[in-house]
């Protein structure tokens, strides 16, 4: 009797010579088709689409830091892919323990057919992905955050439409999510202003990669003025809470409120990727208005990684 083939990895042989996808920042996707799953998470979320595209995959989901929406999210979205997940936090995996990242990446990538990495040095993902056979994901480091960017991207062309042209203000902490925003500036040929307290700017040489497409305001006033969307997040960061004290004083005028919405354009959105810490970097009257989209982008994070995944296997598939 011929015993039953397990489905195929994504590289179908290990050790394949053929390049992997990975999606560590959204520079490594050229930009068609960034737009292109975007559109497709749309289009999966609007027609309620079930398509078993992932049936008999497994996603690895390895998170040192915690989280509600990331991991709901890839957890849902596999479901609805017919694939499975496996989840493992520091404290479950050998990693804690001390194995090499590299090796780990060697024994996990024989056994999954995808790999999500939420953690905190963005060096690490880049390690394991340069030792995984399979496609690896950025579920979050200290330094970008592309899947909350592609919910970010979905949920405003759904309100406004396409985004290339407009103006989007980032105001307070230049953290992960700033830079994503950096990166999606040149992606999506937006205007992205940046209003952030001294000593808490992003990375200079990211701003430089993408001057073309950003402007480093004084304040937060200058960012907002005009802009189509406007965005926030925490002062501190996870990994950053024994700062907190010290940021509120810096980040107090830097707060998004309804007096800075008002100077924006007259239709701007308003997003926050969550979880907000009410009346600290926004008010409750901001984040209950009617320009706040803020629930849509938190349920996008589902439909948005479902697209991606699916683009990654079909990308692998047809290497």
């Amino acid at each position: 009797m011929e015993l039953a083939k397990k489905p195929a990895p994504f590289l179908f042989l290990k050790n394949s010579p053929m390049a992997v996808q990975h999606f560590l920042t959204l520079k490594d996707l050229a930009p068609p088709d960034i737009i292109k799953i975007v559109e497709r998470a749309s289009e999966l979320k609007r027609d309620e689409i079930l398509s078993p595209t992932l049936s008999g995959r497994t996603l690895a989901l390895l998170f040192d830091k915690s989280s509600t929406r990331t991991r709901v999210a890839f957890e849902v979205a596999m479901t609805k892919l017919g694939g499975s997940t496996l989840f493992l936090s520091r404290q479950d995996s050998q990693i804690g323990r001390g194995e090499p990242v590299e090796d780990s990446a060697r024994v996990l990538s024989r056994m999954v057919d995808c790999i999500a990495i939420r953690t905190f040095e963005h060096q690490d993902v880049e390690k394991f992905a340069a030792y995984s056979s399979v496609p690896v994901i950025n579920a979050l480091t200290d330094s970008f955050h592309p899947c909350q960017l592609l919910a970010d991207m979905q949920t405003y062309f759904e309100y406004r439409g396409s985004i290339t042209g407009k103006t989007v203000a980032w105001i307070g902490d230049g953290n992960n999510m700033c830079q994503s925003y950096l990166n999606a500036a040149t992606v999506f040929d937006f205007q992205l202003n940046i209003a952030c307290p001294n000593g808490y700017q992003p990375d200079f040489q990211l701003v430089a990669d993408n001057k073309s497409h950003v402007k480093v305001c004084d304040t937060p006033a200058e960012a907002v003025t005009g802009a189509n969307l406007v965005v926030t997040d925490v002062w501190a960061s996870m990994g950053k809470e024994h700062e907190q004290k010290h940021r509120i004083a810096c980040f107090k005028p830097y707060q998004v409120n309804q007096e800075l919405m008002s100077i924006a354009h007259p239709e701007a959105l308003f997003m926050h990727c969550l979880p907000a810490h009410r009346g600290e970097e926004v008010t409750d009257e901001v984040l209950e208005s009617e320009q706040s989209v803020i629930w849509d982008e938190a349920e996008n994070r589902m439909h948005s990684q479902r697209a991606l995944l699916e683009f990654l296997y079909l990308t692998s598939r047809s290497a």
